[in-house]
């Protein structure tokens, strides 16, 4: 197969599987309109993620960085980052009140970012440490996000799925890129971090 195909191929693969829980999320709205509150809670936390700029690039960033790691960490990562939005959404819908945390959001944006442009490798536990605080605070945003008379339980396995299918995606196209020009996740850590400066300071 020609280079371009490969290419255009790839381009699909990643075009269909980016866009679909957002397509889940939109035909389970449309099966079922309001009809019970469950679906209506799973959908809201499918999409939260993807509709918040911060919340995309840190997901992926995480992701990508996580390559990098150590065995150990590489495998946990993606678990570590259910772990910690699931306790930060337990923090936010128990009424524990956390200060600052569009701020921290946004540096973890630009922390992930810079470690993704660095390749800095830490030690594991601290990277698991670094991971679920990073994902606690997003997880918070997402649980003082959730619509009132949602299920509890179906808005946090719509973000949870949300998260697997951005960190997975991310680790892919990472994989892929590492085959062929690593330098391009510098630039795309560099990018975030830019991002995530932009958010905190703007």
């Amino acid at each position: 197969m020609e280079p371009q195909a490969v290419v255009a191929s790839t381009k699909r693969r990643w075009t269909w599987l980016g866009t679909l829980p957002l397509a889940l999320a939109s035909g389970a709205a449309l099966a079922h309109p309001g009809h019970e509150v469950g679906h209506v809670g799973f959908v809201a936390g499918l999409g939260h993620p993807w509709l918040g700029l911060d919340h995309l690039l840190a997901m992926a960033a995480i992701g990508l960085w996580s390559l990098k790691q150590a065995p150990r960490l590489r495998v946990a990562t993606p678990l570590l980052m259910v772990l910690g939005m699931v306790a930060g959404a337990g923090l936010s819908l128990f009424g524990v009140a956390v200060p600052g945390v569009e701020y921290v959001i946004a540096l973890s944006v630009l922390l992930v970012g810079i470690l993704l442009a660095t390749y800095a490798r830490v030690p594991a536990s601290v990277g698991a440490i670094l991971v679920i605080a990073f994902m606690m605070f997003h997880g918070y945003a997402h649980g003082s996000e959730m619509p009132m008379g949602s299920s509890l339980l179906a808005y946090i396995a719509g973000f949870t799925v949300s998260t697997l299918v951005i960190t997975m995606l991310a680790r892919h196209l990472g994989t892929w890129l590492m085959q062929r020009e690593q330098r391009v996740l510098r630039v795309i850590g560099g990018l975030i971090a830019a991002c995530g400066a932009f958010f905190a300071f703007s």
